[in-house]
């Protein structure tokens, strides 16, 4: 079989390379990676070290994960794909009406928190393929948080930025200001009550998170705060086995979580692509980079018009959204010299981490678990270190629209896990890229660099990054050539160079591609993370 991997070499800033081994564990924190790669040496699968990764993420990565977040799952389980959706819907009180009289959805508070289901996807993922104990999985999350763990730095700064916009919200100083402000990189960081939550939850797989002790107190701590979630709403919380929406693209199909979730705009984008035939130009060419952009527009358009719960979206995703003929027509809108304004199509009825895992035996796990906004809705229950995302916010008031709040509903959703399989049905590699609207155009980044260009994976990760921005709107990294900018705008596109730190607007990828009878990893360089293996 010959290596999917072309080009081995590091042409940008960074010059990680990529890791090698037949059992991986990448994650955008070091401590993380080694949660989920110690349960690969205790005999434990991909499964087992992805969960590990994940519980120890809402210790020592709270900017972007908690206890309260939702979370998806693609797992290649050596025969069958299979699709998590773990994302929590609203609360039974939400109606149109509640959300008027508040004066919209809020961002922060209760009021922007649906219910959370990280915990069930631990939960499930363990009880239908983890190989050791659930308690054993949670063992290296609770140590963290219970003996403690230097903060790294680009949480740091996370951490600081939420300390001045959440600073108020209820909870959040007792847990995450032990000293009246945000840690500082290498500062230790301790939470018993953290560590005393996932000891229960791994005692009760999850029962006592919805309908036990910690359910009561969520609840209770919800009412006292103006909101309106019950124990009722946590306690009809259930993960769905939903499968995958896929497409093909070049010689690889690429899968997706179903909506409510956004991977559907990154496949098609890469249909489009598809059609288009991309890779005749150079990989970093201002031609290669016109065509993803404006291909990413159109899928933007159309997710934007109609992602929602899938028991309220008005077109299927993969017959109509997805068929070849759509996208063949949407393509055709594509001026390969100029700039457009996108607008959705009308199809014809035929503060995020993510990581993923792999072992020898030949599983394959792709995960992503979320507050939303950094913190979330900066709400932590006091004495469980549980903290809450806000995807309620991802919710319309748009009347009508099939994104249109409503009780118990699940809201349009930005965390998206990706797979590709192989046109023979074999996996290739498991991949995602945090960063919440940033998701979907890095799956296409990340697609495209490797499967169609076969950069290795670390590569692909370091390389300048692009953002689609409303409009003929176009952000860029400080990194990208002078040369494709000033290209990018004689086509007509309106680009902004964005300087700081990418991870805050550009995400931070993690990818695991399958070569052989080994695996390679790539780590996001904008990120903490890091990339293990044996």
């Amino acid at each position: 079989m010959s290596s999917v991997i072309k080009d081995w070499t590091l042409p940008y800033a960074s010059h990680r390379s990529s890791v090698l081994g037949r059992n991986v564990v990448t994650t955008s924190q070091p401590l993380a990676a080694q949660a989920g790669l110690r349960m690969l040496l205790a005999g434990g699968n991909a499964v087992d070290a992805a969960i590990a990764a994940a519980m120890a993420l809402t210790v020592v990565e709270p900017s972007g994960c908690g206890i309260g977040s939702d979370g998806f799952a693609i797992v290649w389980d050596g025969k069958e794909l299979h699709g998590l959706n773990a994302s929590g819907r609203s609360p039974d009180a939400w109606t149109p009406e509640y959300f008027q009289q508040l004066g919209g959805i809020p961002e922060k508070g209760w009021n922007a928190v649906t219910v959370p289901g990280a915990v069930s996807a631990w939960v499930e993922l363990s009880r239908r393929f983890g190989r050791l104990p659930f308690a054993q999985v949670a063992q290296p999350a609770i140590d963290y948080a219970r003996n403690g763990f230097p903060v790294s730095p680009v949480i740091s700064t996370l951490w600081s930025l939420a300390v001045q916009k959440l600073g108020d919200q209820p909870g959040f100083a007792e847990c995450f200001m032990p000293q009246g402000r945000a840690l500082r990189a290498g500062e230790i960081f301790k939470s018993e009550a953290h560590a005393r939550t996932l000891e229960l939850i791994a005692q009760t797989h999850g029962e006592a998170f919805y309908r036990g002790e910690l359910a009561q107190k969520m609840a209770a701590h919800c009412k006292a705060n103006g909101g309106v979630m019950t124990e009722d709403d946590l306690a009809s919380h259930k993960a769905d086995w939903v499968g995958t929406v896929s497409q093909k693209f070049g010689d690889s199909v690429i899968h997706e979580i179903p909506p409510n979730g956004q991977g559907i705009a990154a496949l098609m984008a890469l249909g489009m692509l598809d059609e288009l035939g991309i890779g005749a130009a150079p990989l970093d060419s201002v031609q290669t980079v016109h065509l993803q952009i404006e291909a990413m527009k159109l899928a933007l358009a159309d997710l934007q018009e109609y992602n929602a719960d899938m028991d309220y979206m008005r077109v299927d995703p993969q017959s109509e959204l997805l068929s070849r003929d759509y996208l063949r027509e949407r393509a055709k809108l594509i001026q390969h010299d100029r700039a457009s304004q996108p607008t959705y199509g009308a199809p014809q009825r035929g503060g995020t981490v993510y990581l993923c895992a792999t072992d020898a035996s030949g599983m394959m796990v792709s995960f992503i678990q979320s507050n939303y906004m950094g913190f979330g809705s900066g709400v932590v229950v006091p004495g469980t270190g549980i903290s809450l995302q806000n995807r309620g916010f991802g919710f319309t008031t748009q009347s009508g629209h099939a994104n249109e709040v409503g009780p118990r509903k699940r809201p349009s959703h930005t965390i998206i896990p990706a797979f590709a399989m192989n046109a023979d049905g074999t996996p290739q590699m498991a991949f995602g890229v945090m960063g919440g609207p940033m998701q979907s155009q890095g799956h296409v980044q990340m697609a495209v660099r490797v499967l169609r260009y076969g950069q290795n994976p670390q590569a692909a990760a370091d390389a300048p990054r692009w953002r689609v921005t409303g409009g003929r709107g176009v952000a860029v990294e400080p990194a990208f050539d002078p040369e494709v900018v000033a290209g990018l705008r004689a086509m007509g596109h309106d680009v902004t160079v964005e300087e700081g730190n990418g991870v805050f607007a550009f995400g931070g990828a993690q990818l695991i591609l399958r070569d052989g009878d080994h695996y390679v990893a790539g780590s996001d360089p904008r990120k903490d993370g890091q990339a293990v293996a044996y």
